[in-house]
């Protein structure tokens, strides 16, 4: 019987202490001063708000292990400078890192990079090093730090270019993932975050990436945003653009996950993307929180969309976790040193 691995999992309820002491440190910045220390955060206070969120409905819905990363939302890369961010990132993924050994039977680590607007990659790196040693598995790579402006080089520019080498050699991907938005004309999950997906497609499809790093791999979230929605539009601008097919071109560096939170939504990705491209994804506790009136049951419950769609056990099975071993290797070792090797049907 398959695993069933979410790749899209966030610490959104968290220690009342690490939230009350980011808004200090948002105060101290604008002050000019130094903040406070960071709190004393025990064990039992990560316990209780994991236990009551989701490891919760993690069991109630029936999946297995969540890769799990601070929340989105929170990154926050246009508030501060590098500093502010470095520290912030650290102590969020420190909080994950905690996470992942009170609970290590369900959750494994996932990163967030200390990027700022005005900073270079050197402090990403680091983190990313820092965190490759505590047993994280990936990272998510905001393409968009300023919040809602697109200032930012693409995804294809030589800016990102030593993040990537430091990826492909620590053998990692990266999920794009853009943050909250300053942009008052952005919504930031409704309009930024499916429109970064989007954005970042479409300059993937633009430029030559995947032929300099050939190893590097991106998960974009929530579905793809439109791209799987007009796939016709994305194989006409490749033709156009004298790319190639888009299956050469990016397919077999570029996945989606299933963060869609409906069923006509996930039919359309299981009918339009190749099995091989997508990987289950629930983002839990996150962006859509509530119940459809529709069908009862939570919109972020997505593994219900999985369990319905009209394929084989062994394409259900690549969905849940036979796609995530293999764009995760590091989640695959970890899974095979526990004794879990992939069965498939």
């Amino acid at each position: 019987m398959s695993l069933v691995i979410d790749c899209h999992g966030h610490y959104t309820v968290l220690p009342k202490g690490h939230d009350a002491w980011r808004e200090e440190q948002k105060a101290a910045y604008k002050e000019g001063r130094k903040p406070a220390p960071y709190p004393a955060i025990s064990d039992d206070e990560i316990r209780e708000t994991i236990e009551q969120n989701q490891l919760k409905l993690i069991k109630e819905r029936g999946a297995d292990f969540t890769i799990f990363s601070p929340r989105a939302s929170a990154m926050a890369h246009h508030i501060g400078d590098q500093e502010v961010s470095a520290t912030w990132a650290h102590h969020c993924n420190n909080l994950i890192y905690r996470v992942t050994k009170l609970f290590p039977d369900t959750f494994i680590g996932v990163c967030m990079l200390p990027q700022s607007p005005k900073a270079d990659l050197k402090a990403s790196i680091a983190e990313l090093r820092r965190c490759s040693e505590l047993g994280f598995v990936g990272c998510n790579l905001n393409p968009d730090p300023g919040g809602g402006h697109f200032e930012h080089p693409p995804l294809t520019d030589e800016y990102w270019f030593p993040l990537y080498e430091e990826l492909c050699e620590l053998d990692m991907p990266a999920m794009i993932h853009v943050s909250g938005s300053c942009n008052p004309a952005m919504h930031a999950t409704g309009g930024f975050y499916l429109a970064a997906d989007t954005v970042a497609f479409m300059q993937l499809l633009q430029g030559d990436l995947f032929s300099r790093f050939p190893k590097l791999r991106f998960i974009i979230p929530h579905g793809g945003g439109a791209v799987p929605f007009h796939w016709g539009r994305y194989r006409g601008l490749a033709d156009m653009l004298k790319q190639p097919s888009l299956d050469e071109h990016l397919m077999n560096n570029v996945f989606f996950d299933t963060c869609v939170y409906h069923q006509p939504g996930i039919n359309l990705l299981a009918d339009v993307i190749d099995n091989k491209n997508i990987l289950f994804g629930s983002e839990m506790v996150g962006a859509v929180r509530g119940i459809d009136p529709q069908t009862g049951h939570y919109f972020d419950d997505t593994k219900r969309y999985i369990d319905a769609l009209d394929i084989t056990p062994l394409e259900r099975h690549m969905i849940f976790e036979g796609n995530a071993r293999r764009v995760y290797p590091r989640l695959d070792k970890l899974l095979k040193a526990k004794g879990l090797e992939e069965q498939r049907p």
